[in-house]
């Protein structure tokens, strides 16, 4: 049951908000694969990663909470998304690199797609 003054979320919200939790948790397990690997090229792909998680954790936050500035978010957590899918891709060979490059482009699409709708 709503209380007065809060509106459900849209079916395309709620899925933008799962797409960016899910998208944050294959970062962060990207990012422990990452260190574990070790190597200079890593810190390309590493502060990527940092950026995508940390993007999208609060980009789900601010649309569960239905920040106005949502919309805004929900474009910079898109352009955060492509760049990390982007450096991902330098390791095609590694498995878990390209889960996250998938994940990443998943939720960048939703997150531009909800950029432009009205919030």
């Amino acid at each position: 049951m709503t209380q007065p003054g809060t509106t459900a979320m849209s079916k395309a919200m709620q899925d933008c908000v799962e797409a960016c939790m899910s998208c944050h948790s294959v970062c962060e397990e990207t990012m422990s694969s990452c260190m574990q690997m070790g190597g200079q090229a890593q810190m390309q792909i590493m502060r990527a990663l940092m950026d995508c998680s940390e993007m999208t954790r609060m980009c789900a936050d601010m649309m569960m909470r239905r920040s106005p500035m949502s919309a805004e978010m929900c474009a910079m957590c898109a352009k955060a998304c492509e760049m990390c899918a982007e450096a991902c891709m330098a390791m095609p060979d590694d498995e878990q690199m390209m889960r996250c490059a998938e994940a990443c482009r998943r939720c960048a699409e939703m997150c531009r797609s909800m950029a432009g709708a009205t919030m």
